[in-house]
């Protein structure tokens, strides 16, 4: 994402915000059973038995303002481990196998992989080192030592994807945990290729580019040209549906959500959401999409089938939006919780879906940003 210090600029030269009114309401502890069972009878929304679990849940959280990877104990909440890890972290990703986590070193030009056991570094891949510039379909390289890697996917097959705005380009890092390794660059020809989603077949990729105001199109198996189209004002979530059907992008300066065909790039509808939401996620049950409404501190809840809105749920009160400065999210893989980073006061919020309560909030280091989870 853009620097906070930044968008916080942006947001008051803009004039003061006008929170709506919206309640917080907290809890340390976790909603009784017996409480949530009603809870998700009155609203309709649906929390998925928990999965049996071979490996301890933990959540892994990118530091940027402190330069620090955590790793947090779901179980109690705790963060139980904080390594240094590179300059400015962004975006993170776990692999299938749950034994590393990949960091998006968006301060230089690495990709960095540590075991998630003991956050100890085991590669590091400098995207500056690629051989060439040019990619597939070779654009003027710009003039910068950084490839700035930033979005991230670390794809069921075991491939890393990860965007590099300071090359134009996305590039795919072949065993980037064990094995022999190698690159393949693909170039968006746009500035600030920021986030990231990959087809479940790995056909293609979309970026949303943020300095051209543009969503990409990449071509990862045929030879045709990458395909950029304007999607509303500063186009910067973005997220596939699990059937690869719908690409759902949010527009952070139009207030909207956007569902796209994901080969021809065609908007198919537009959604209304909260103020500023500079992120999206679908849930992995394909079901309902979220946005992170970044100004209004609150989640816009979609449903996939009909394109529309149909809750908000808020993480912050009015009064703590701006101070709190709400950016990622992430969903649990049962689809039961969301996890929410507020990068100003260094937590994470733990969100109940089906009843929109917070649950609690989680610790981390400075400026806690880009999120994983394990399983």
């Amino acid at each position: 994402m853009m620097m906070a210090e930044t968008m916080r600029g942006s947001m008051r030269h803009s004039g003061a915000l006008l929170f709506a009114a919206a309640t917080l309401i907290a809890s340390c502890a976790p909603v009784p059973a017996a409480n949530q069972a009603s809870d998700e009878k009155a609203s309709g929304y649906v929390n998925y038995p928990p999965l049996k679990l071979s490996v301890k849940p933990a959540l892994f959280v990118a530091n940027k303002r402190g330069d620090t990877l955590s790793k947090i104990d779901l179980e109690t909440g705790e963060e139980v481990m904080r390594k240094p890890a590179c300059t400015n972290p962004h975006e993170l990703a776990t692999s299938p196998d749950g034994q590393h986590v990949a960091l998006a070193c968006y301060g230089g030009s690495t990709v960095d992989i540590f075991r998630t056991s003991t956050l100890e570094r085991v590669e590091s891949f400098d995207l500056s080192d690629a051989e060439t510039c040019g990619g597939r379909f070779p654009v003027p390289c710009p003039k910068t030592q950084e490839a700035r890697p930033h979005g991230i996917v670390w794809h069921d097959n075991g491939k890393l994807y990860v965007t590099a705005e300071g090359r134009q380009s996305i590039f795919a890092i072949s065993s980037p945990a064990l094995g022999p390794k190698g690159f393949s660059e693909f170039k968006t020809g746009k500035q600030g290729s920021h986030m990231l989603a990959v087809a479940p077949d790995e056909s293609a990729a979309w970026t949303t580019d943020l300095g051209s105001k543009t969503v990409t199109r990449i071509d990862l198996k045929g030879s045709a040209q990458p395909l950029s189209v304007t999607v509303g004002e500063e186009p910067e979530g973005i997220s596939l549906t699990p059937d690869g059907k719908t690409l759902w992008v949010s527009a952070r300066r139009s207030d909207k959500a956007y569902a796209l065909d994901p080969v021809t790039m065609e908007i198919r509808s537009e959604v209304e959401t909260g103020r500023f939401p500079l992120r999206l996620l679908v849930r992995p049950q394909g079901d309902y999409a979220i946005t992170s409404d970044l100004a209004d501190g609150s989640l816009t809840v979609i449903d996939t089938k009909t394109s529309k809105a149909v809750r908000t749920i808020a993480v912050s009160s009015a009064g703590e939006a701006e101070n709190r400065f709400q950016v990622t999210i992430l969903w649990s893989d049962d689809g039961s919780r969301i996890y929410v980073a507020e990068t100003g006061t260094d937590t994470v919020a733990e969100v109940d879906f089906a009843n929109g309560k917070v649950l609690r909030r989680l610790k981390t280091g400075k400026g806690g940003d880009g999120l994983a989870i394990l399983p």
